[in-house]
């Protein structure tokens, strides 16, 4: 069973999920592929792994770097989690391109080479927004391109970051 948390950000109303030990989900209520991966059967509870998180989301919203993760447990394909793993390496205030992404991926996965459009899908999947930061990924020519949560939230977490796209 999964457990269910709603948290208020200044960009609108979140939804934590977790399988009772870790983070697997953490989505704005309105975004694309919401609740992907839920196990049916959900109910709200309040529990350690959602404390830290709320933590981490007062620190992160504030302004300030969080210098903990919550515990995570990433739900997706091999291709997805190496892709979401790779997300977790970009530094705060910093962007990365789709392509280096897919580079990286490619490389780790021993592959003669990844195509950005498949890393933007992975990305456009992310389970757990902002503490996986999908949102420090931009297109090759420095636009903000796609965000399931919105290009406008986008901005505004890169803004808050100070990000150097």
């Amino acid at each position: 069973m999964d457990y269910l948390l709603h948290y208020r950000s200044p960009l609108g109303a979140l939804t934590l999920a977790s399988d009772g030990l870790s983070l697997v989900g953490l989505w704005f209520d309105d975004q694309k592929y919401f609740g992907a991966g839920l196990e049916q059967a959900c109910e709200n509870a309040v529990l350690p792994e959602f404390e830290l998180a709320r933590r981490w989301l007062d620190l992160y919203f504030s302004g300030r770097i969080p210098d903990f993760t919550p515990p995570l447990s990433l739900r997706g394909t091999a291709f997805q989690v190496a892709v979401w793993e790779t997300l977790r390496t970009i530094p705060y205030a910093h962007t990365a391109t789709y392509g280096s992404i897919a580079d990286r991926v490619a490389r780790q996965m021993k592959a003669p080479r990844m195509s950005a459009r498949a890393v933007g899908s992975a990305v456009a999947h992310n389970p757990i927004s902002l503490i996986v930061p999908c949102h420090r990924v931009i297109g090759a020519d420095g636009r903000l391109t796609g965000y399931a949560g919105g290009v406008h939230r986008k901005q505004y977490l890169l803004a808050l970051e100070r990000a150097d796209n």
